[in-house]
């Protein structure tokens, strides 16, 4: 054997020591313990669950392959998938430094990021100013800049983290926040730690749980999802949706990040007082050509039925168009958004655009709208409109 062979037969002998031990090795390292508590009706004692069940939600993406193919079918765009633009306008917004009272001005900063300003406080949902949205500056890179500028944000009062995945939890955005203005910061169990990385702190609650931040009472309630910072160290936290009880005027709603799961779970946050306006994801839901819901991810179809089991006055669909996180088309979201709302013959479910503030009206009991089967909805959506979105 030559030199030069030997050299090449010890460097691949190397890196297959290496990748074994990676494989031993790494989860071990990369899993990590967020919380320790005693079992519940969602907690077994070392991860989360949902108690709905969470067959849809461990399931690997559609199509075949597992995950690691269809991250290289999604990474190398081999999956079919319908071209996203590059950069998406934005006109920043500079919002104002207080809304006082029962008036309500909310802007969509992107993705599930948003600035709502009422009471006297500013809250900011999810936020996240990083340009990509994935571990050790890697993931999608966000199409749509921020709807403010870092440095016009008002003093921020209250910040809601949802769960732990990086388009949510973006611990660089919350370090700077931190930083300037010491925020309060309501998360469910365990997304302390994570948080508590960039020096800030968070109240960690469980679904149910509450606390009193100035004027408002945030409560910590149910949606259908899962948690991870690196595959490894899966549901080791909890996932939320929120509900901010205001003194007047009806309540703010923010869904986090959802599946549909039982469906029951609006409607024990519509119990919690009536909603001024709900802020429902949208987008991801679409892997394969034609889906309308993963296990993780409503789609449109989905969260008009959960407008209408919240009862909410006024919705804003978030969590899309800034991140591309799916297969389906940039602006198919808010396409079948539309059509869903003539199906089910609602109305005050509509996007608003990234950067512009938005006054929401105060709450007035939305005109009851019966429940359409969701069968006779996907009948009513099987037109050529429709269907031509991908």
């Amino acid at each position: 054997m030559t030199p030069a062979l030997k050299i090449v037969g010890s460097l691949i002998l190397l890196l297959v020591i290496v990748i074994g031990s990676a494989i031993v090795i790494a989860p071990h390292y990369l899993d990590r313990i967020y919380y320790r508590g005693a079992p519940s009706d969602h907690f077994d004692g070392e991860r989360f669950f949902n108690p709905d069940g969470d067959d849809d939600t461990a399931a690997g993406p559609p199509g075949g392959g597992g995950r690691a193919s269809f991250f290289w079918r999604y990474l190398t765009g081999s999956d079919g998938r319908p071209a996203w633009p590059s950069v998406v306008k934005v006109a920043q917004a500079k919002p104002e430094a207080r809304v006082a009272g029962d008036r309500m001005v909310v802007t969509w900063v992107g993705h599930a990021s948003v600035l709502v300003q009422t009471q006297g406080l500013n809250i900011l949902t999810d936020p996240v100013w990083s340009d990509k949205a994935g571990p050790l500056g890697t993931g999608p890179r966000r199409v749509a800049a921020p709807g403010i500028a870092f440095d016009d944000l008002p003093r921020i009062d209250l910040v809601l983290v949802s769960h732990n995945h990086y388009d949510h939890l973006d611990k660089a955005t919350i370090a700077r926040l931190w930083r300037r203005d010491k925020p309060a910061i309501v998360t469910s169990l365990g997304n302390d730690s994570v948080i508590a990385q960039t020096g800030a702190r968070a109240i960690a609650l469980d679904w149910g749980q509450h606390a009193q931040v100035g004027p408002v009472t945030v409560t910590v309630t149910r949606n259908h999802h899962w948690g991870s910072r690196w595959f490894t160290d899966r549901n080791r936290a909890l996932w939320s949706s929120f509900v901010v009880t205001l003194p007047e005027g009806g309540n703010l709603f923010f869904a986090g990040d959802t599946g549909m799961g039982d469906g029951r779970w609006p409607a024990e946050a519509a119990a919690l007082g009536p909603i001024r306006l709900a802020l429902i994801p949208i987008g991801a839901f679409r892997f394969v050509p034609g889906q309308m819901e993963s296990g993780s991810h409503i789609g449109p179809v989905d969260a008009v039925e959960i407008y209408r089991r919240l009862g909410a006055a006024r919705a804003i669909p978030i969590h899309w168009g800034t991140f591309r996180l799916s297969y389906e088309a940039y602006d198919t979201p808010p396409k079948l958004l539309a059509a869903a709302m003539r199906c089910s013959g609602q109305s005050g479910f509509a996007p608003v655009a990234i950067g512009v503030p938005t006054e929401v009206a105060v709450y007035t009991a939305a005109t009851k709208v019966a429940a359409v089967n969701r069968d006779m909805l996907l009948r009513c959506l099987d037109n050529p409109a429709v269907r031509a979105l991908r």
